[in-house]
């Protein structure tokens, strides 16, 4: 079997995640990946947003902020883990889907366009050795968290891109057959 193939067949998310992240260099070669997505009319329809360091403190800041407006009655041990969720992983890329206007090209295919984008980046990731996840819950779609990051209207995220070395061994991938999920018509 080819090389290439038998790689991509063995992409596998890390949820545990420790440092250290990617280089600057290795970043740009992963958002350069990321940036080939399918992209009807040439939109480019995406943006990226990189939260590393002191930042994914503020971030889980905000995030904390955004369930406490969600759930004023939350419990400590939930808004705890909210603030620590960014501690996750020593760099966390925000794949944002930027809507346009365009007669030919629906909303839906922007979206797709993004998360393509954010798949793109994950691909990239395992490349270069580290690990990924992509992440998104209450929190990505949540307005409090989306004006706190910046986006503009007809801004949303695609979804949280959680990237650094694994810890651990890979979890074991089930074994998935094409034939139970590919039919003729």
């Amino acid at each position: 079997m080819n090389e290439r193939i038998q790689f991509l067949q063995q992409r596998n998310s890390a949820a545990r995640l420790t440092e250290p992240g990617p280089s600057a260099e290795e970043l740009e070669s992963m958002f350069s990946v990321a940036m080939r997505a399918p992209d009807h009319a040439r939109l480019r329809p995406w943006r990226f947003l990189t939260i590393s360091g002191a930042r994914r403190n503020d971030l889980g800041a905000l995030l904390r902020e955004a369930l406490l407006l969600r759930e004023p009655d939350a419990d400590i041990a939930t808004l705890d883990k909210a603030s620590c969720a960014p501690l996750r992983a020593p760099l966390i890329v925000a794949v944002i889907t930027c809507f346009c206007e365009h007669p030919k090209v629906p909303p839906v295919e922007q979206r797709m366009s993004a998360a393509c984008a954010a798949h793109g980046l994950l691909f990239a990731a395992d490349a270069l050795g580290y690990g990924a996840i992509w992440r998104t819950g209450k929190s990505a779609f949540d307005p409090h968290v989306q004006r706190g990051l910046g986006l503009e209207p007809g801004e949303e995220i695609a979804g949280f891109i959680y990237l650094g070395t694994r810890q651990g061994p890979p979890k074991p991938l089930p074994a998935l057959q094409p034939a139970d999920f590919v039919q003729s018509w």
